[in-house]
């Protein structure tokens, strides 16, 4: 199980936010967006912090939730790809 094989708690956040990084470049690039600049502009998020999260910074949930607003989804969704096993088994 993915979160027996991780070795610190921070070790497990910085997968996540990597996976978290991921998914929302995936699904900008999915909306047609090549440039996280115009996604972020075109949807009112501030551009260089965008761009942040998509190298996987931290973020509040605030964040996400507008972020996961912007690709007309909701948590459950975003949520459904893009994360290893222990994250989803976590939001169940």
């Amino acid at each position: 199980m993915f979160l027996c094989t991780m070795g610190k708690k921070s070790d497990y956040k910085d997968v996540f936010l990597k996976q978290l990084g991921d998914r929302i470049k995936s699904l900008r690039k999915a909306k047609g967006y090549s440039n996280y600049e115009q996604f972020a502009f075109t949807h009112g998020i501030a551009r260089a912090q965008y761009g942040r999260y998509e190298n996987g910074a931290d973020m509040r949930i605030s964040s996400l939730l507008k972020i996961i607003q912007a690709f007309d989804m909701n948590v459950e969704e975003f949520f459904s790809e893009g994360f290893d096993e222990g994250v989803t088994n976590i939001l169940k």
